[in-house]
């Protein structure tokens, strides 16, 4: 992972263009300000996580580059293509692919048909069902399994195979740590260096900051739909962290906050119930 991030530091250092690059982002929920000019770019290879409280709006940042929110203001870019106006299908056949928050698997279909639905409109690249299997050992001798009969751990691996089967370019994560129990997500996230290596890019919203901390080359946090922190893990400090993410003190979304080394303390990790 180490040897990712350094990659990706030189993509954003030598001036490479960014594979996703977020503008002035504003959206609305009727009368509710979601987002409010928030603006990203992510670079080929990268692991970029979005931190922040519960309804800061991250989830909605990350269905809005899907296609599923229109914003009110600003613009999505893909590949150099300005993709905002893009339905999510065609957003999906031409590489963003979303691993939703609460896995949203087909009950009552069985493992394998669940990924068949991913592999629909697949563009060409590595990832087969079979080679899914190989990413998750357990798979493969329960595909004739129902959905709505495995775990929640198991259900988190599904739905990321079932867009990684897609081929995507970029792969959306959104909150993939909810309700899972650690030892759970951490052989999910074990599985991060094979899908980098095969050549995605990652947007991942995580609750566990801790966990992000670990995986990130890139890291930004919102608070009430307003950036208050981006930057290297590694060049922020445990106290601002905690400070944007609790909103203890201002960061103008224009100014990130930079700081020194990076320790072990960090914001609290996952709320809500554990499952295996």
């Amino acid at each position: 992972m180490s040897e990712t991030r350094e990659t990706v530091s030189e993509a954003r250092e030598t001036g490479s263009e960014p594979i996703l690059d977020v503008r002035g982002l504003t959206v609305h929920h009727g009368q509710l300000r979601a987002l409010d000019h928030v603006s990203l770019r992510v670079f080929p290879g990268e692991v970029y996580a979005i931190i922040g409280a519960n309804g800061a709006g991250k989830s909605t940042l990350l269905r809005t580059i899907a296609g599923l929110h229109q914003p009110t203001e600003g613009s999505i870019w893909y590949d150099g293509k300005d993709v905002t106006r893009i339905r999510p299908e065609r957003r999906a056949v031409s590489g963003i692919a979303m691993v939703p928050e609460g896995r949203r698997l087909f009950g009552s279909l069985t493992v394998q048909e669940n990924l068949q639905v991913g592999a629909t409109y697949a563009r060409p690249g590595p990832w087969t069902i079979e080679q899914v299997y190989e990413l998750f050992a357990w798979m493969k001798d329960r595909r004739t399994q129902r959905a709505a009969q495995l775990s929640g751990g198991e259900q988190q691996s599904v739905a990321i195979g079932r867009a990684l089967v897609a081929n995507p370019r970029v792969l959306l994560l959104d909150e993939l740590s909810l309700g899972l129990a650690p030892v759970v997500l951490q052989r999910i996230y074990a599985t991060l260096p094979q899908i980098l290596a095969t050549g995605l890019t990652v947007l991942l919203v995580e609750q566990d900051v801790s966990q992000a901390l670990r995986v990130a080359s890139h890291l930004q946090c919102l608070l009430e739909g307003r950036t208050t922190l981006e930057g290297k893990p590694s060049e922020v400090t445990p106290e601002e962290v905690e400070a944007a993410y609790f909103g203890l003190r201002s960061a103008p979304a224009s100014s990130p906050v930079y700081g020194g080394d990076s320790g072990e303390v960090v914001p609290p990790g996952p709320v809500g119930s554990e499952e295996a």
